[in-house]
């Protein structure tokens, strides 16, 4: 049996992002999003769930599927919540979200462009950043660790070793295993291009995807250069699917804030198609 559910497509910097709008129960997140991302159904990289915030002035709470934060996902819910007001190229908003994965509040801003939106979103600070070595294929690999509550990232500098693709993947997958977070992300980093290739891998879903913009990888980068330089760090990052802006801070020894920017397009509304799934309506209470 099929159910219906409403859904916006986004593109923030080509990673496809789904948000389906409404209550559903958590459980049911990993196989509805599994449907979604394929390629034989809407397509994406990732997906949201647009709840009603649990606390008052928040615009709305955002749900991963894996239960991670997504920053990018963030872009996309406040272009989202955007283009229902009716904003004139160059008037800005600014809004708060609740957010799986983030212990504190979202500020996100955005400002109307032609025909799209030129997002900001502010990134949750790391529980910690770390250089670490581990040996891996015949080789001693030096990588910097990003860790956040239920997450990390690790950033590698692919002109110093040379990893492929598939090493990475491999990588990912283990530490997966082994290390029982919700998220492990691989960020290759090419420092004098200033060029990005995320990989994510979220073990509930099964999902291994080399993203096209990763915003939460950007900010992670963002954060790993500010500590390594003891500086603050202000760069765009260059990534298969565009252009992603990370903004850290950095004063008395410590990271003190971090953003991330990007321009967003909504590229699909509509009603998807989901096989065997329970769905709760929004009155309440289960329906089939």
């Amino acid at each position: 049996m099929s159910h219906e559910m409403d859904f916006v497509k986004c593109n923030p910097a080509s990673n496809m992002t789904i948000l389906v709008m409404g209550e559903f129960p958590a459980e049911q997140h990993p196989r509805i999003a599994s449907q979604m991302m394929d390629s034989s159904h809407l397509c994406a990289e990732q997906v949201g769930f647009v709840e009603k915030p649990t606390h008052a002035g928040f615009a709305a709470k955002l749900q991963m599927a894996g239960g991670e934060f997504c920053g990018n996902a963030c872009l996309a819910l406040t272009a989202c919540l955007a283009s229902e007001r009716s904003m004139k190229p160059g008037e800005t908003l600014e809004l708060l979200l609740e957010a799986s994965g983030s212990e504190l509040p979202v500020l996100c801003r955005v400002e109307k462009l032609d025909n799209k939106y030129l997002c900001e979103a502010g990134m949750p600070v790391p529980k910690e950043v770390k250089e670490g070595v581990i040996p891996f294929e015949g080789m001693m690999l030096e990588l910097g660790i990003v860790r956040y509550a239920g997450f990390f990232h690790l950033v590698i500098d692919c002109e110093r070793f040379g990893i492929e693709r598939a090493s990475a993947e491999r990588l990912a997958k283990l530490l997966g295993v082994t290390s029982g977070d919700a998220v492990v992300g691989v960020m290759l980093y090419s420092p004098s291009t200033h060029e990005l290739a995320p990989l994510i891998y979220v073990p509930a879903l099964g999902s291994l995807i080399w993203e096209q913009g990763c915003g939460s990888g950007t900010a992670s980068l963002g954060c790993y250069l500010a500590w390594k330089r003891r500086s603050t760090v202000d760069m765009p990052l260059r990534q298969p699917g565009g252009t992603i802006h990370a903004s850290v801070g950095w004063s008395e020894g410590e990271i003190i804030g971090i953003t991330i920017r990007s321009a967003v397009s909504i590229v699909a509304r509509g009603k998807a198609y989901i096989d065997d799934c329970i769905q709760y309506s929004l009155q309440g209470g289960l329906s089939s």
